[in-house]
Protein backbone atom coordinates (compact mmCIF):
# COMPACT_ATOMS: atom_id res chain seq x y z
CA UNK A 1 0.00 0.00 0.00
CA UNK A 2 2.71 2.24 1.01
CA UNK A 3 4.72 1.52 -2.36
CA UNK A 4 1.73 2.13 -4.77
CA UNK A 5 1.29 5.59 -2.51
CA UNK A 6 4.84 6.66 -3.39
CA UNK A 7 4.44 5.57 -6.98
CA UNK A 8 1.51 8.03 -7.24
CA UNK A 9 3.47 10.84 -5.59
CA UNK A 10 6.16 10.48 -7.92
CA UNK A 11 4.27 10.08 -11.22
CA UNK A 12 2.41 13.44 -9.85
CA UNK A 13 5.52 14.89 -9.02
CA UNK A 14 6.81 14.50 -12.75
CA UNK A 15 4.34 16.25 -14.46
CA UNK A 16 4.41 19.12 -11.95
CA UNK A 17 8.36 19.38 -12.78
CA UNK A 18 8.92 18.13 -9.22
CA UNK A 19 10.79 15.23 -7.22
CA UNK A 20 9.16 13.56 -4.63
CA UNK A 21 10.80 11.80 -1.84
CA UNK A 22 9.94 9.81 0.77
CA UNK A 23 13.43 10.56 2.71
CA UNK A 24 14.14 14.19 4.36
CA UNK A 25 15.83 16.72 2.76
CA UNK A 26 19.05 18.23 3.60
CA UNK A 27 17.55 21.17 2.97
CA UNK A 28 14.95 20.92 6.02
CA UNK A 29 17.27 19.58 7.87
CA UNK A 30 19.75 22.68 7.80
CA UNK A 31 16.19 24.66 8.45
CA UNK A 32 15.43 22.17 11.48
CA UNK A 33 18.73 23.48 12.35
CA UNK A 34 18.95 27.55 11.61
CA UNK A 35 15.50 27.41 13.69
CA UNK A 36 16.64 25.47 16.80
CA UNK A 37 19.81 27.77 16.71
CA UNK A 38 17.40 31.16 16.76
CA UNK A 39 14.99 29.77 19.21
CA UNK A 40 16.85 31.78 22.11
CA UNK A 41 17.44 35.01 20.33
CA UNK A 42 12.95 34.67 19.52
CA UNK A 43 12.33 33.64 22.65
CA UNK A 44 14.59 36.49 24.23
CA UNK A 45 12.64 38.99 21.82
CA UNK A 46 9.57 38.38 22.63
CA UNK A 47 11.09 38.74 26.81
CA UNK A 48 12.20 42.03 25.76
CA UNK A 49 8.98 43.01 24.05
CA UNK A 50 6.79 42.42 27.33
CA UNK A 51 8.97 44.68 29.28
CA UNK A 52 7.44 47.28 27.06
CA UNK A 53 3.76 46.69 28.71
CA UNK A 54 2.09 48.18 29.76
CA UNK A 55 2.19 51.12 27.46
CA UNK A 56 0.90 54.70 30.27
CA UNK A 57 -0.48 56.54 27.96
CA UNK A 58 -3.45 53.63 27.24
CA UNK A 59 -3.60 53.05 30.99
CA UNK A 60 -6.25 55.59 31.37
CA UNK A 61 -8.20 54.75 28.65
CA UNK A 62 -8.51 50.85 30.37
CA UNK A 63 -9.38 52.51 33.23
CA UNK A 64 -12.78 54.53 31.12
CA UNK A 65 -13.62 51.04 30.07
CA UNK A 66 -14.20 49.66 33.44
CA UNK A 67 -15.63 52.47 34.52
CA UNK A 68 -17.86 52.67 31.75
CA UNK A 69 -18.53 48.84 31.80
CA UNK A 70 -19.90 49.05 35.73
CA UNK A 71 -21.94 51.58 34.56
CA UNK A 72 -23.50 49.33 31.78
CA UNK A 73 -23.98 46.84 33.83
CA UNK A 74 -25.51 48.45 36.64
CA UNK A 75 -28.18 50.16 34.11
CA UNK A 76 -29.10 47.42 32.37
CA UNK A 77 -29.76 45.56 36.18
CA UNK A 78 -32.42 48.40 36.39
CA UNK A 79 -34.10 48.10 32.64
CA UNK A 80 -34.29 44.64 33.32
CA UNK A 81 -36.13 44.88 36.34
CA UNK A 82 -38.71 46.92 34.33
CA UNK A 83 -38.85 45.70 30.45
CA UNK A 84 -38.85 41.62 30.07
CA UNK A 85 -36.42 39.69 28.10
CA UNK A 86 -37.25 36.68 26.57
CA UNK A 87 -34.86 33.84 24.85
CA UNK A 88 -35.80 30.84 22.62
CA UNK A 89 -35.72 27.54 24.70
CA UNK A 90 -33.96 25.79 21.91
CA UNK A 91 -31.65 28.48 19.95
CA UNK A 92 -30.12 31.63 20.70
CA UNK A 93 -32.91 33.89 19.45
CA UNK A 94 -33.86 37.05 22.07
CA UNK A 95 -36.73 39.15 22.09
CA UNK A 96 -37.28 42.53 23.95
CA UNK A 97 -41.20 42.47 25.21
CA UNK A 98 -43.35 40.88 27.22
CA UNK A 99 -44.74 38.49 24.53
CA UNK A 100 -42.00 36.58 22.07
CA UNK A 101 -42.92 37.13 18.25
CA UNK A 102 -44.44 34.56 15.44
CA UNK A 103 -41.41 35.22 13.32
CA UNK A 104 -40.59 31.37 12.23
CA UNK A 105 -36.50 31.72 12.71
CA UNK A 106 -36.10 28.96 15.05
CA UNK A 107 -33.12 26.66 13.69
CA UNK A 108 -32.05 24.38 16.24
CA UNK A 109 -30.79 21.11 15.82
CA UNK A 110 -32.30 19.70 18.84
CA UNK A 111 -36.00 20.11 17.06
CA UNK A 112 -33.91 18.60 13.96
CA UNK A 113 -35.90 21.56 11.75
CA UNK A 114 -35.71 25.09 10.04
CA UNK A 115 -37.91 28.04 10.56
CA UNK A 116 -40.09 27.00 13.16
CA UNK A 117 -41.68 29.08 15.75
CA UNK A 118 -39.93 29.73 19.02
CA UNK A 119 -40.89 28.62 22.31
CA UNK A 120 -40.06 31.83 24.71
CA UNK A 121 -38.85 31.15 28.33
CA UNK A 122 -37.63 34.13 30.45
CA UNK A 123 -34.06 35.51 29.85
CA UNK A 124 -31.29 37.39 32.06
CA UNK A 125 -28.48 39.84 31.29
CA UNK A 126 -26.31 37.47 29.54
CA UNK A 127 -28.78 37.34 26.70
CA UNK A 128 -28.25 41.36 26.19
CA UNK A 129 -25.07 41.38 27.02
CA UNK A 130 -23.37 38.18 25.61
CA UNK A 131 -20.63 37.34 27.62
CA UNK A 132 -17.23 36.29 26.32
CA UNK A 133 -14.42 34.51 27.99
CA UNK A 134 -10.65 34.02 27.93
CA UNK A 135 -7.40 32.51 29.37
CA UNK A 136 -6.15 34.81 32.39
CA UNK A 137 -2.64 34.95 31.40
CA UNK A 138 0.14 35.51 34.31
CA UNK A 139 2.32 38.03 32.17
CA UNK A 140 2.46 38.26 28.21
CA UNK A 141 5.80 36.71 27.77
CA UNK A 142 4.54 33.77 29.05
CA UNK A 143 4.48 30.40 27.26
CA UNK A 144 1.92 29.18 25.10
CA UNK A 145 -1.23 27.53 26.77
CA UNK A 146 -1.53 23.50 26.14
CA UNK A 147 -4.31 21.26 25.90
CA UNK A 148 -2.90 19.32 29.30
CA UNK A 149 -2.83 22.72 30.77
CA UNK A 150 -6.44 24.26 30.10
CA UNK A 151 -7.55 23.65 33.55
CA UNK A 152 -4.36 25.48 35.48
CA UNK A 153 -5.78 29.06 33.97
CA UNK A 154 -8.61 30.97 35.24
CA UNK A 155 -11.44 32.05 32.64
CA UNK A 156 -12.31 35.68 33.23
CA UNK A 157 -14.49 38.10 31.03
CA UNK A 158 -12.40 39.22 28.30
CA UNK A 159 -13.01 42.78 28.97
CA UNK A 160 -11.25 42.45 32.21
CA UNK A 161 -8.49 40.47 30.50
CA UNK A 162 -7.50 43.20 28.19
CA UNK A 163 -8.00 45.95 30.70
CA UNK A 164 -5.60 43.75 33.19
CA UNK A 165 -2.59 43.31 30.47
CA UNK A 166 -3.40 47.27 29.91
CA UNK A 167 -2.30 48.06 33.44
CA UNK A 168 -6.05 49.04 34.73
CA UNK A 169 -6.12 45.83 37.57
CA UNK A 170 -3.73 44.35 39.40
CA UNK A 171 -3.58 40.41 37.57
CA UNK A 172 -3.85 38.74 41.40
CA UNK A 173 -7.03 41.17 41.54
CA UNK A 174 -8.70 40.20 38.51
CA UNK A 175 -11.16 37.60 39.88
CA UNK A 176 -11.98 39.33 43.40
CA UNK A 177 -13.11 42.19 40.95
CA UNK A 178 -15.07 40.77 38.52
CA UNK A 179 -16.89 38.87 41.64
CA UNK A 180 -17.63 42.35 43.03
CA UNK A 181 -18.63 44.16 39.79
CA UNK A 182 -20.18 41.84 37.73
CA UNK A 183 -22.99 41.17 39.93
CA UNK A 184 -24.74 44.22 40.71
CA UNK A 185 -27.03 44.19 43.62
CA UNK A 186 -30.23 46.55 43.37
CA UNK A 187 -33.51 46.39 45.36
CA UNK A 188 -37.09 45.81 44.16
CA UNK A 189 -38.42 49.00 45.62
CA UNK A 190 -35.35 51.08 44.50
CA UNK A 191 -36.91 50.52 40.73
CA UNK A 192 -40.36 51.42 41.10
CA UNK A 193 -39.37 54.38 42.92
CA UNK A 194 -38.31 55.37 39.36
CA UNK A 195 -40.19 57.84 37.17
CA UNK A 196 -40.76 58.18 33.45
CA UNK A 197 -37.91 60.73 33.41
CA UNK A 198 -35.65 58.96 35.68
CA UNK A 199 -36.29 55.99 33.68
CA UNK A 200 -35.68 57.89 29.82
CA UNK A 201 -31.68 58.53 32.01
CA UNK A 202 -30.91 54.93 33.09
CA UNK A 203 -31.53 54.00 29.47
CA UNK A 204 -29.93 56.76 27.87
CA UNK A 205 -27.10 56.58 30.12
CA UNK A 206 -26.79 52.50 29.23
CA UNK A 207 -26.45 53.19 25.97
CA UNK A 208 -23.71 55.48 26.28
CA UNK A 209 -21.83 53.42 28.31
CA UNK A 210 -22.59 50.95 25.51
CA UNK A 211 -20.64 53.08 23.09
CA UNK A 212 -17.95 54.18 25.16
CA UNK A 213 -17.32 50.61 26.31
CA UNK A 214 -17.00 49.89 22.30
CA UNK A 215 -15.28 53.07 21.22
CA UNK A 216 -12.42 52.05 24.22
CA UNK A 217 -11.87 48.66 22.98
CA UNK A 218 -11.12 49.82 19.83
CA UNK A 219 -8.14 52.13 20.98
CA UNK A 220 -7.02 49.31 23.17
CA UNK A 221 -6.69 46.79 20.50
CA UNK A 222 -4.62 48.76 18.33
CA UNK A 223 -2.10 48.74 21.19
CA UNK A 224 -2.46 45.04 22.63
CA UNK A 225 -2.85 41.68 20.57
CA UNK A 226 -6.10 39.42 20.74
CA UNK A 227 -6.99 37.01 18.58
CA UNK A 228 -10.15 34.95 17.64
CA UNK A 229 -11.14 31.51 16.39
CA UNK A 230 -12.38 32.26 12.61
CA UNK A 231 -14.48 28.61 13.02
CA UNK A 232 -16.03 29.15 16.46
CA UNK A 233 -15.20 32.50 17.99
CA UNK A 234 -12.92 31.49 20.74
CA UNK A 235 -10.88 34.95 22.05
CA UNK A 236 -7.46 35.03 23.46
CA UNK A 237 -6.45 38.02 24.34
CA UNK A 238 -2.44 37.68 24.02
CA UNK A 239 0.64 37.72 21.68
CA UNK A 240 -0.66 34.18 20.12
CA UNK A 241 -3.02 31.99 20.64
CA UNK A 242 -3.40 29.07 22.65
CA UNK A 243 -3.65 25.18 22.09
CA UNK A 244 -6.41 24.10 24.00
CA UNK A 245 -8.17 21.98 21.36
CA UNK A 246 -11.19 23.61 22.24
CA UNK A 247 -12.74 23.76 18.62
CA UNK A 248 -15.05 21.10 16.45
CA UNK A 249 -16.62 19.73 19.19
CA UNK A 250 -19.48 17.98 17.48
CA UNK A 251 -19.28 15.12 15.22
CA UNK A 252 -20.14 16.69 11.72
CA UNK A 253 -16.90 19.23 12.64
CA UNK A 254 -13.34 18.11 11.88
CA UNK A 255 -11.41 20.51 12.93
CA UNK A 256 -9.17 18.54 14.75
CA UNK A 257 -9.98 20.62 17.62
CA UNK A 258 -7.25 22.85 17.27
CA UNK A 259 -8.42 26.61 16.97
CA UNK A 260 -8.06 28.64 13.53
CA UNK A 261 -6.67 32.25 14.83
CA UNK A 262 -7.23 35.56 13.48
CA UNK A 263 -7.13 39.09 14.58
CA UNK A 264 -9.77 39.68 16.66
CA UNK A 265 -12.38 43.02 16.31
CA UNK A 266 -14.22 44.81 18.86
CA UNK A 267 -17.54 42.65 18.00
CA UNK A 268 -15.46 39.80 19.22
CA UNK A 269 -14.71 40.94 22.57
CA UNK A 270 -18.78 42.73 22.84
CA UNK A 271 -20.39 40.80 20.77
CA UNK A 272 -23.70 42.75 19.21
CA UNK A 273 -26.79 40.73 20.18
CA UNK A 274 -28.74 41.79 16.80
CA UNK A 275 -33.09 41.27 17.59
CA UNK A 276 -35.83 42.03 16.40
CA UNK A 277 -37.23 45.32 17.44
CA UNK A 278 -40.34 46.24 17.85
CA UNK A 279 -41.76 49.61 16.67
CA UNK A 280 -44.32 52.05 17.87
CA UNK A 281 -46.24 51.42 14.35
CA UNK A 282 -45.82 47.87 14.53
CA UNK A 283 -48.23 45.14 16.24
CA UNK A 284 -48.40 44.00 19.59
CA UNK A 285 -47.12 40.67 18.35
CA UNK A 286 -44.61 40.38 15.40
CA UNK A 287 -45.97 37.96 12.96
CA UNK A 288 -44.18 35.94 10.63
CA UNK A 289 -45.86 37.71 7.32
CA UNK A 290 -44.62 41.31 7.77
CA UNK A 291 -40.80 40.13 8.98
CA UNK A 292 -39.84 42.48 5.84
CA UNK A 293 -41.18 45.38 7.41
CA UNK A 294 -39.93 45.30 10.78
CA UNK A 295 -36.37 46.56 11.79
CA UNK A 296 -33.31 44.55 13.98
CA UNK A 297 -30.99 46.30 16.49
CA UNK A 298 -28.91 44.75 19.13
CA UNK A 299 -30.52 43.87 22.35
CA UNK A 300 -29.32 46.54 24.42
CA UNK A 301 -30.21 49.01 21.97
CA UNK A 302 -33.50 47.82 21.84
CA UNK A 303 -33.94 48.07 25.10
CA UNK A 304 -32.72 51.19 25.89
CA UNK A 305 -35.44 52.31 23.24
CA UNK A 306 -38.23 50.86 25.10
CA UNK A 307 -36.98 52.80 28.08
CA UNK A 308 -37.14 56.16 26.17
CA UNK A 309 -33.68 56.84 24.90
CA UNK A 310 -33.38 58.31 21.52
CA UNK A 311 -31.72 56.26 19.20
CA UNK A 312 -32.76 57.56 16.28
CA UNK A 313 -29.72 59.34 15.56
CA UNK A 314 -27.58 56.72 16.17
CA UNK A 315 -25.63 54.59 13.75
CA UNK A 316 -28.48 51.59 14.67
CA UNK A 317 -31.32 54.11 13.41
CA UNK A 318 -31.18 53.12 9.79
CA UNK A 319 -31.24 49.34 10.50
CA UNK A 320 -34.40 49.74 12.89
CA UNK A 321 -35.92 51.15 10.58
CA UNK A 322 -38.01 54.32 13.02
CA UNK A 323 -40.12 55.79 10.55
CA UNK A 324 -40.64 52.96 8.05
CA UNK A 325 -44.24 51.42 7.20
CA UNK A 326 -45.69 48.37 9.26
CA UNK A 327 -47.37 45.51 8.37
CA UNK A 328 -50.67 45.99 7.50
CA UNK A 329 -52.56 43.18 9.43
CA UNK A 330 -56.00 42.03 8.02
CA UNK A 331 -58.33 41.02 10.85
Amino acid sequence: MANWRHKVFRHLGSLQGASYSTKPSRINKTMLNDLRRIRPMIQRRIENRAKDYPVQEIVPVAQEILKARRNLLTNVTVLLKLFPVLRCKFCSEVFVGKEGHLIQTCRSYIRRGNNRLHEWVPGSINDVLVPVESFHLHNMSQGVIRHQQRFDYNRVPAILELCCQAGAIHPEEILEYAKVHDNPQISDEDVRSISTEDLKYVGANALTAWEKVRAGLKKLLLVYPSKVCKRCKEVHVGPSGHKARLCGVFKYESYQGTHYWEKAGVNDLVPEKVVWHRRPQDPVVLVNEGRNYYGHAPAIVSLCSHAGALVSNTRYACEMKPQGLSYPLSY
